[in-house]
């Protein structure tokens, strides 16, 4: 079998010895079966079986990520990098590049770090960014374009999803027009928006902005650490998002189970040269191949996982509608979330009796009686039906 083969909702194969050791250490007597087609080790007491509602990916334990990371490496294809140049980082590079229909990709230890590089390349000397007020690069970065880069960040749309034309405009205007001009020198958008439910800019908006922003020489950066969810829910593909924006981030570890990372993406012009002031920003790991190196294995068919992972969320969803105690709330431009009330239910029994029971569940926050239910591929390594069982019968006892 080849070793490389693997179950992307599980995220492991047992084909090679390596990972057999591994699994069998860790549980002795486990065995390997298939699913999908796919080889996976048959469920042990936790080892790769656990459901969570609670991530954007696997949410990987550290025995999981080193078997994983193990196994990756006996397949004979991963070389190190120095300094985060050359090997798997810039094998995957490559295949970021690819995937998100750009000239060049490189990778960045953080997204914190992917947003700022970008912004800070695309705005050069003219130092005022858009941004949207809810987004992580204004509301989760601590100032950093601003302390570390003299970036003025102004701040659009608090508590909105789509920044549109009508909403930059005057901005651009206001900008040019001062007795000092300061022109906006780059534009910056997340989508989904993490802080708002993981919802969905408008893409035809989306589309108007990039065609103003690009007629007043105004460059546009994409905070898409969610990008890959996008299609799922929009009916557009990531090349239809990415030629809207000059340069792109996405997360390497929320959807593709790295241990940390992230690739920034765009024209080679851009990118080509920019690992110089990665280094500058202290963000050159010495060997960050341990990292990332698993990514390879989700990238390729990771819309897909996602897909049905959506489609087992339904039929849990339906399962739990019909009990009755269970209500289901969707957002309307939502991505991967959808929210869960039980009526006359202990949260923070119910979470840990499901926990037991192997699926994961965040309590709602003191207060609030909503579970925030994240869909991922962790969906696929349980049956649908035995997923909503597990949640109703915790909610028995």
């Amino acid at each position: 079998m080849d070793r490389r083969r693997f179950l992307a909702a599980g995220g492991l194969t047992a084909a090679s010895p390596l990972f057999a050791h591994a699994a069998t250490a860790a549980f002795p007597g486990a065995r390997t079966t298939a699913i999908g087609g796919q080889a996976r080790p048959e469920a042990t007491p936790t080892m790769f079986t656990q459901v969570n509602f609670i991530a954007d990916g696997l949410n990987l334990r550290p025995a999981e990520y080193a078997a994983l990371l193990a196994e990756t490496v006996a397949g004979g294809d991963v070389e190190a990098d120095n300094y985060s140049l050359g090997g798997a980082i810039e094998q995957l590079e490559q295949t970021f590049a690819r995937l998100l229909g750009k000239e060049a990709a490189m990778f960045v230890p953080t997204g914190t770090l992917a947003n700022h590089l970008a912004v800070r390349t695309l705005a050069g000397n003219d130092r005022r960014v858009l941004v949207q007020a809810e987004s992580h690069l204004y509301a989760d970065s601590g100032d950093g374009a601003t302390t570390l880069s003299g970036l003025n960040l102004i701040p659009l749309l608090p508590g909105a999803v789509t920044l549109t034309v009508d909403d930059v405009r005057p901005w651009v205007e206001r900008s040019v027009g001062g007795r000092v001009p300061g022109k906006i020198g780059a534009i910056s958008v997340e989508s989904p928006v993490r802080r708002l439910g993981h919802r969905m800019a408008d893409f035809s908006e989306l589309q108007r902005l990039s065609t103003y922003a690009r007629g007043q020489g105004i460059r546009m950066h994409l905070d898409g650490a969610r990008l890959f969810n996008l299609p799922q829910h929009s009916g557009h593909t990531v090349h239809d998002y990415t030629q809207l924006f000059d340069t792109v981030y996405v997360s390497l570890w929320k959807h593709f189970n790295a241990a940390s990372g992230a690739i920034l993406a765009g024209d080679a012009a851009l990118i080509n040269g920019l690992y110089h002031t990665r280094r500058m920003f202290g963000g050159s790991l010495p060997h960050a191949w341990p990292q990332v190196a698993v990514a390879q294995r989700f990238a390729a068919t990771y819309q897909q996982d996602y897909a049905k992972a959506w489609q087992a969320a339904e039929a849990i969803i339906a399962q739990l509608r019909a009990d009755g105690r269970f209500a289901i709330r969707k957002l309307e431009d939502g991505t991967s979330l959808f929210y869960m009330t039980v009526a006359g239910a202990d949260h923070q029994k119910l979470a840990a009796r499901a926990r037991a029971r192997g699926v994961t569940l965040a309590p709602p926050p003191s207060g609030q009686s909503e579970f925030t239910m994240q869909v991922n591929t962790s969906l696929l390594r349980m049956p649908p039906a035995k997923v909503a069982g597990v949640l109703i019968d915790a909610l028995a006892g």
